[in-house]
């Protein structure tokens, strides 16, 4: 079982307050955490493959092209904005 001493270390490093009865409270609930981790030590995993996601996708990443829309096109999107300066879409300042 975890001393209070190492629940005050770990609460200080968590940057959480803790009173008396909590403490009592996390050594219990802390060591039972503990003692699964020991528990799953035990689990044989020599022939277990390790995986890095488990879908099995790599690099699925979309196509990075400029698609033009034409003047058409470009009419309508300008329909739709609140504001157009230079025939530019105006926006407020970000900074």
């Amino acid at each position: 079982m975890l001393s209070k001493e190492e629940i005050l270390h770990i609460a200080t490093l968590a940057r959480i307050g803790v009173t008396e009865k909590d403490v009592e409270k996390y050594q219990h609930d802390l060591s039972e955490i503990l003692d699964y981790f020991k528990k799953l030590e035990e689990v044989d995993v020599e022939d277990v493959e390790p995986i890095g996601h488990i879908t099995g996708m790599l690099n699925t990443f979309r196509t990075d092209k400029h698609e033009d829309f034409g003047l058409i096109g470009k009419e309508a999107i300008m329909k739709n904005v609140p504001e157009i300066k230079d025939g530019c879409i105006k926006v407020k300042s970000v900074l």
